[in-house]
């Protein structure tokens, strides 16, 4: 099954068990394990924004850092320029967070409230090099804007 093909399933599943949710905390541990589980990577979760730093959400894999500065590493670089950044190895991202020296590279998408604002970032590591492309970063982003609208962010 391709990448696109195993999104395409995944996409209505997720939309469905987070229908009629409004907690924040478990909707996103509930796409966080459906996500980790479907596509095999290495660490997935969730950071919230509180104040000027993100905070340590729901997640599946290793243990994580707890916050994250704004501007910091690839999930504060991501909040800061409020797009999705995709690092293909993360030895070469300019202040990279090693929360784990196995994470080899990373996608970092950015949740958004109604007016805009990033309210969340979903960060994915792989164990491996070169493993995000443009196809996860269209089929992440409606994932995160699936999100936000169900919790009415």
């Amino acid at each position: 099954m391709t990448k696109q093909e195993k999104y395409k399933e995944l996409l209505p599943q997720v939309v469905a068990i987070i229908e009629g949710e409004t907690n924040a905390v478990s909707v996103m541990a509930n796409v966080t394990a459906a996500l980790h589980e479907s596509m095999g990577w290495w660490w997935t979760g969730f950071y919230t924004v509180n104040g000027e730093q993100l905070e340590l959400g729901p997640f599946q894999g290793p243990v994580a850092c707890y916050r994250i500065k704004r501007g910091r590493g690839v999930c504060g670089t991501a909040w800061e320029l409020n797009e999705t950044v995709i690092v293909p190895d993360v030895e070469q991202f300019p202040g990279h967070i090693a929360c784990s020296s196995l994470s080899r590279s990373e996608i970092v998408v950015p949740m958004h409230n109604k007016e805009g604002d990033v309210v969340a970032v979903l960060d994915i590591d792989s164990k491996d090099l070169n493993t995000f492309d443009e196809t996860d970063k269209i089929y992440l982003e409606i994932l995160v804007k699936n999100i936000s609208q169900a919790l009415k962010w």
